[in-house]
């Protein structure tokens, strides 16, 4: 099988170098917004996009009335035509829930690649049109590098290549099933009845993240002091999303190693964590709890679980299994009857009609479990190697 796999390293580009790269993602960022903007303008007017062809003849037009463009190798400035083209046809995709793309504004994390052109030298990478960087290498890279991307954030600069290589089919060591019911005050319940903790990164952060944009709101706009205050906040952002990855990683290693069949519910995070304000003709209700409450299901990320379980499982020679969650909470595992009078309270669950009791989330995660079919498995109408949706 082929195996795609990135590898990430912190890079330590020299004065020049950095200068040449920072003048790189301003070009990449400008061009992005002034073909979007021209997109829009397109759509708005019942007209066809353009499509990648298009953007990058454009790019060549763009270059003739911006001479600035022309300083900057011509690769990223393709590739960030590309990026916006599939962005823009995942939009009108129906199957994947996304929306329409943003303009990019500067400061914010951003990044530019290059297919072809890299040369790497023990522990230095060539760019096209930059030159040779450092970078901390602290494993090997394993396979042919297929591209290579040059990101900045917080904390600086990192260098991440996509590799590709041929490795033999694995066959999970395990041949336990289980099924894992997600959720806000506990982040996962397993069918076997174990449970993992969640981050909670920005929850326990959130004092301090406060503290630091109430000093920004302090600070006179674009001075020095504001500039220190905001990379402040930045780099408390960048560490709260590190903390969850880290946690996610560290879940979705354990689960996946475990067990050779996971079966998730399909939960649309994006429909959950929609905004109660509604509108001035029809105010909603509660603002302000739904928006801790969105708060708290944004901080859990279950689709990055979804995510890496998914690929870990695949290398393993797992699967995942995803399913509706439809009354999953409200459903008595032993008898099957579904009520909303069954869950009470937030943590147990007391079926009316049999008097089964069980924790609450658990017995979710068994009903999960078992709408995946272990007959539909064990027949092989679920394909290995990939994740399936059973309706």
């Amino acid at each position: 099988m082929t195996r795609r796999q990135g590898f990430r390293f912190k890079i330590v580009p020299k004065s020049a170098e950095e200068t040449l790269l920072r003048k790189t993602l301003g070009c990449a960022r400008f061009v992005w917004n002034a073909l979007l903007a021209e997109n829009k303008v397109l759509l708005d007017a019942n007209l066809k996009r353009m499509g990648y062809a298009a953007m990058c003849k454009r790019i060549l037009e763009l270059k003739d009335e911006f001479a600035f463009l022309r300083e900057v190798h011509s690769q990223p400035l393709q590739q960030t035509a590309k990026d916006l083209d599939r962005a823009m046809s995942d939009t009108f995709n129906p199957e994947l829930h996304r929306g329409f793309p943003v303009f990019k504004k500067k400061g914010r994390a951003c990044g530019i690649r290059f297919p072809q052109g890299v040369k790497i030298n023990a522990n230095a990478v060539y760019l096209p049109k930059i030159g040779w960087s450092a970078f901390r290498k602290s494993r090997e890279i394993l396979g042919d590098v297929k591209n290579v991307s040059v990101r900045q954030d917080a904390f600086g600069w990192s260098v991440s290549f996509q590799t590709e290589r041929e490795v033999a089919e694995s066959v999970h060591p395990s041949e336990s099933v289980v099924g894992i019911d997600l959720g806000v005050n506990r982040f996962a319940a397993l069918s076997d009845g174990s449970f993992v903790d969640g981050p909670n990164a920005l929850k326990k952060s959130k004092n301090r993240l406060t503290l630091l944009q109430q000093q920004v709101s302090r600070k006179v706009k674009f001075s020095k002091n504001w500039c220190k205050a905001k990379a402040k906040v930045s780099r408390l952002h960048h560490r709260i999303a590190n903390i969850r990855k880290d946690a996610l990683h560290k879940a979705s290693t354990t689960i996946s190693k475990n067990h050779a069949v996971v079966v998730l519910e399909d939960l649309r995070v994006a429909n959950m964590s929609k905004s109660a304000a509604g509108t001035v003709e029809s105010p909603g209700k509660s603002v302000a709890a739904k928006s801790g409450l969105n708060r708290r299901i944004l901080d859990q990320g279950w689709f990055e679980l979804r995510r890496q379980l998914e690929y870990k499982l695949a290398w393993l020679g797992g699967l995942l299994v995803v399913v509706d969650p439809k009354n999953t909470s409200r459903t008595c595992s032993a008898c099957g009857h579904a009520a909303a009078e069954n869950r009470q309270t937030q943590a147990v669950f007391v079926c009316i009609e049999c008097g089964h009791a069980a924790n609450a989330d658990t017995n979710a995660a068994i009903n999960i479990l078992g709408r995946a079919g272990h007959a539909r498995i064990a027949c092989s109408e679920l394909a290995p190697q990939e994740a399936r949706r059973v309706a």
